[in-house]
């Protein structure tokens, strides 16, 4: 699993103009399952976005598709982790997750 997190580079009404693309991103890789949860940071410095990947290449693959990213409106850096433990709320997002 990876933590991505967005810091935003430009300013924010370079963000809200890429915001619907970069939301249809996000879709994408929901309905692929590839993302498990996402959000903006407080205050509007960025986002993040929990994804189950296989390694960083992949990570990597899926971040040069974001607008946000290619239009150097957002950054991003890659925390990769292994779940150890957990709220037992969170199992079902564990169940099939990538292997660290």
């Amino acid at each position: 699993m990876f933590v991505l997190l967005l810091k935003y580079l430009k300013p924010m009404d370079d963000v809200e103009r890429l915001a619907p693309a970069h939301r249809q991103f996000l879709d994408r890789y929901f309905r692929e399952g590839k993302f498990i949860v996402s959000g903006p940071r407080h205050p509007g410095v960025g986002g993040v976005i929990i994804a189950d990947v296989e390694n960083e290449l992949e990570a990597m693959k899926i971040v040069v598709e974001d607008p946000f990213f290619a239009e150097k409106v957002a950054d991003y850096e890659l925390i990769r982790f292994t779940p150890t433990q957990h709220d037992p709320r969170f199992a079902p997002f564990l169940d099939g997750a990538s292997a660290a």
